[in-house]
């Protein structure tokens, strides 16, 4: 590794972004020049913060994932790492003059590591034969705890561990044999027996210790379990799946556990038979924090802030009264206050409530806001970005409500391009009901003419396209097409009330296609759209209502479908399955005529419109085949179709030059059948 010096926040957007004469518009290519901070964490005394910054380097295809310190104050950024391989998870140590983070510098497994801000060279903490993650440290300042990834009812052996996992390798067969319903999760099985457990490693002498010994129970699918250390360091909480083999239903519950190792680990929360989720301890340790639903047959419903007393062994729900979803939540230093984020009318408000309960206080309201910190009384640490705003830090003074951006990771490229207007708009849907939906416009926008048009259609069907700067499916990029782009926020969407959600639960299409035709015409009344120049995109349950509009409407010139569901029978390959019975109204063996209604399938003699179909190989939530028998009936019936197929990707499209093909082709795929820019 190589130590580097002092970068002003100047020289560092110097690095990660050009200068240009004059700005121009957002292509897929500066959606890979964006620098984008992660694990942002404030230091102990409030006046420094390290986070890991992730930018992609053109000539290696790869992604160099560093660390780099912040001093608020004066916001200038000193990087601390230099490696190929990615520094990530950064957590500072009580003292605040160490950080422990993990890298694979050493192999193919990430493992603890250990910077010391002094200067010193870092020191490699832990080289086991698996993975560790979610690093932490313990009150001591003595221990730190991770969390790896082990084969059931695992006590603590390493050494053998590795020898079972060399024999496994050597093995002659390659298959995977289960008996459960769930047994793959978006890219990856289930079917190892191995669970998340918790360990703790003295720094001095390295000894790792098992906090949970023989735990058995999978924690949250993808290998991450969200837990909290107490601050006396007594005590660990976590959630975990509480659902036993075979897995017919999903159930999340809020364990505790005693670090001492006096007892196993406890269900508190084994009353609600749905998720409970994301346990944080009160600085007092007299109570913790975590999110509740409600409905066994839903996993939308609103996750409602619930405080579970300690001693009492009771729970309450906090900020019942509104009607929003908390997303993460963490105590202010006194622990008087609760700060709580939630999507609130397609952005991400932070909001926050008295942790003994009462009124619900919206603190910030613009964009979309993550990475919460807090800072000091009445201080936050925040990361935000928006549909035209590149993602920075931002110091929050909550008192004066005074907003500042501290970092300039990206204030070059903010700079250099051209961004298309957005515009915040409502229109009447179904049963007469307001829609909301973003419009972005071209950079060179001009309303006497007549654009063509995309409607951008998001997944879930329980999510939202949020005024939130997006990786993946990014409004500027299409819009610097020369495309006005809509994103409706149809009925089904998050952030706009539990019933709004709800209101779509076993009948996907119906409303959903009102909202998406509805939003188009209100469009075209505005006078600036060509009506024989419209498309429409989307991906995942967005590629699903694609596939519908397709038997159902004549709108549109082109259609673009990435990971799309296209039969609702072939839905039950799906990684998850239980809560589909409940959101088709329906399933193959009970009242399957609701499945098939609701099918795009079941309507493939009305195709016609040209489309183009992407999919990745390891996409276990919607399966592969669902793009390939879409793209088999499209050729089989003479309509024009393009197939883009990667070998390499899961539901999304991860990969740097991956990202940037799809891109192309779906530039491509809109100039080949609606031209591009306004009409001459």
């Amino acid at each position: 590794m190589r130590r580097l010096s002092l970068f002003t926040t100047l020289l560092l957007c110097g690095m990660t972004c050009s200068v240009s004469a004059a700005p121009t518009p957002f292509t897929a290519m500066d959606l890979w020049r964006t620098a984008r901070p992660q694990g942002l964490q404030v230091s102990p005394d409030g006046q420094k913060a390290v986070f890991s910054l992730s930018q992609y380097q053109a000539t290696q295809d790869l992604t160099a994932t560093d660390l780099y310190l912040l001093d608020i104050a004066s916001g200038t950024t000193r990087q601390l790492t230099s490696h190929k391989a990615p520094d990530t998870s950064p957590v500072w140590s009580p003292e605040g003059r160490r950080i422990a983070y993990l890298s694979k510098r050493d192999g193919e497994l990430a493992q603890l590591q250990l910077l010391s801000l002094d200067g010193a060279e870092p020191i490699t903490l832990t080289d086991l034969p698996v993975a560790v993650s979610n690093p932490r440290w313990l009150p001591d300042g003595k221990h730190l705890l991770f969390v790896a990834e082990v084969p059931k009812g695992f006590a603590g052996d390493f050494a053998a561990l590795k020898d079972k996992i060399a024999a496994e390798k050597k093995r002659g067969y390659s298959a995977k044999v289960t008996e459960n319903r769930l047994y793959r999760y978006w890219d990856h099985w289930l079917t190892d027996e191995t669970v998340p457990q918790f360990f703790s490693i003295d720094i001095s002498s390295k000894e790792i210790r098992a906090l949970t010994p023989g735990w058995d129970q999978l924690a949250n699918l993808d290998g991450s379990p969200e837990f909290d250390v107490s601050a006396d360091g007594k005590w660990l909480a976590f959630s975990a799946l509480a659902s036993k083999p075979p897995y017919n239903d999903e159930n999340f519950d809020v364990y505790l556990v005693p670090l001492d190792g006096s007892s196993k680990p406890k269900n508190i929360t084994a009353a609600n038979l749905s998720d409970d989720t994301k346990p944080v301890f009160s600085p007092d340790n007299r109570s913790l924090v975590y999110g509740a639903r409600q409905r066994v047959d839903f996993g939308a419903d609103n996750v409602r802030l619930t405080r579970f007393d300690l001693a009492k062994q009771t729970a309450a729900v906090l900020a019942g009264n509104i009607d929003l979803s908390a997303e993460s939540w963490t105590f202010s230093r006194d622990g008087a206050t609760l700060y709580f984020l939630a999507q609130d009318k397609a952005k991400t408000s932070l909001f926050s409530v008295p942790a003994i309960g009462g009124a619900v206080k919206q603190v910030l309201n613009q964009g979309n806001n993550e990475q919460i910190q807090v800072a000091g009384p009445q201080k936050l640490l925040l990361v935000q970005h928006s549909l035209s705003k590149l993602p920075e830090i931002y110091f929050l003074d909550n008192q004066s409500r005074k907003l500042k951006q501290v970092s300039q990771l990206n204030s070059q490229l903010q700079q250099n391009t051209a961004w298309g207007q957005v515009e915040d708009v409502s229109f009447a849907g179904a049963d007469g009901q307001g829609v909301q939906m973003y419009i972005i416009y071209p950079p060179n926008f001009d309303k006497t003419k007549r654009w063509p048009l995309l409607s951008v259609i998001h997944g879930g069907p329980h999510s939202a396209s949020l005024d939130a700067f997006s990786m993946r499916w990014n409004a500027q990029v299409f819009a610097a097409m020369g495309y006005v782009v809509i994103m409706p926020n149809f009925h089904g969407s998050t952030g706009f009330g539990e019933a709004f959600t709800a209101s779509i639960h076993g009948d996907h299409p119906t409303k959903p296609f009102f909202d998406t035709e509805a939003a188009v015409d209100y469009m075209v009344s505005r006078g600036y759209i060509d009506e024989s120049r419209i498309a429409a995109a989307g991906g995942s349950y967005g590629g699903y209502l694609v596939s519908w509009i397709a038997g159902h409407s004549s709108k549109y010139k082109a259609l673009i479908n990435h990971a799309g569901v296209y039969d609702l029978m072939a839905q039950f390959a799906s990684d998850s399955t239980t809560i589909r019975v409940h959101a088709y109204n329906g399933s193959p063996w009970q009242n399957k005529d609701n499945v098939l209604k609701a099918s795009p399938a079941m309507y493939a003699e009305n195709f016609k419109t040209p489309m183009l179909i992407s999919h990745g190989e390891k996409d276990y939530r919607v399966p592969v085949t669902q793009g390939l028998a879409l793209y088999g009936v499209l050729k089989g019936k003479g309509v024009d179709a393009r197939l883009v197929y990667f070998p390499d990707e899961n539901h999304w499209i991860l990969k740097p030059q991956n990202s940037m093909f799809w891109y192309n082709e779906v530039q491509n795929w809109l100039e080949r059948y609606l031209g591009k820019g306004p009409s001459q």
